[in-house]
């Protein structure tokens, strides 16, 4: 079912992705070379319990996931895991992917960063990546389709000369994490869902460097690249309003 948001919602809404951003600044100053990932899901940590959030990470799914962010370094282009062993080095690059509740509302956010000095390619491809995100959010506006969205993202990313993931997709958010409609990113414009006044979605492209193909580790969580080519990963909650596309999950 696909729910229309009021507008004190969607403030409510907006609380949760003002924690989101927070979390985001702390985990960028956290992830530096010699640092771990569990380094990163700790300062994350530390912003939910100071801004009274609560995670909708830890403890979603099954096997139940251990993290209050998804910190995907070079190859994994989702749902890695925080771990103290997973040491980041200069060159890497790292998704950071995280969310939080308020008052049972939610918001949903990720973004890709370097770890120090990083190759041309991939700056590149974390730059095609952001820009995909942002030509989807200019399609966030009443009246245009779902399809005008993916559309945006494919055009942006393979006319970059990357690849897009198409097993993962985005979604609709409100009152759980996960709602209808899926948001996929590619596929003809002027086809789909209208978008109206109200409706959130939580768009998110995620970029290959290499092939589209991926492959789930023995985890049951993290998502690589099957040709272990690098992936970056971004991602904004984003309201349609009657202004155009309100993003969520930046800082005030």
């Amino acid at each position: 079912m696909i729910t229309r948001k009021t507008r004190d919602q969607i403030a409510l809404m907006r609380r949760a992705g003002t924690v989101v951003a927070e979390m985001h600044e702390l985990c960028i100053r956290a992830a530096k070379p010699g640092a771990t990932t569990a380094d990163v899901d700790r300062a994350a940590r530390e912003v939910i319990e100071r801004r009274g959030a609560r995670s909708n990470f830890l403890g979603y799914g099954s096997p139940p996931f251990p993290g209050v962010v998804c910190t995907s370094p070079n190859e994994v282009i989702v749902h890695g895991i925080p771990a103290d062993d997973v040491v980041l080095e200069e060159g890497d690059i790292l998704s950071i992917d995280c969310g939080a509740i308020i008052e049972g509302w939610h918001a949903d956010a990720a973004v890709t960063i370097p770890v120090g000095e990083v190759d041309e390619e991939s700056k590149r491809l974390i730059e095609v990546t952001r820009r995909s995100l942002e030509a989807a959010i200019e399609n966030v506006v009443e009246g245009r389709r779902l399809g005008d969205v993916g559309a945006a993202v494919e055009q942006v990313a393979e006319g970059g000369g990357f690849s897009i993931v198409r097993e993962y997709v985005g979604h609709g958010i409100g009152t759980a994490m996960h709602e209808e409609p899926q948001v996929p990113n590619y596929g003809p414009p002027n086809r789909g869902l209208k978008l109206k006044e109200g409706l959130v979605l939580a768009i998110e492209p995620m970029v290959n460097a290499g092939g589209a193909e991926t492959e789930v580790l023995a985890d049951g969580w993290t998502v690589v690249t099957r040709d272990r080519r690098r992936s970056a990963h971004f991602e904004h909650t984003i309201a349609v309003t009657a202004n155009g596309p309100e993003v969520l999950t930046l800082p005030w």
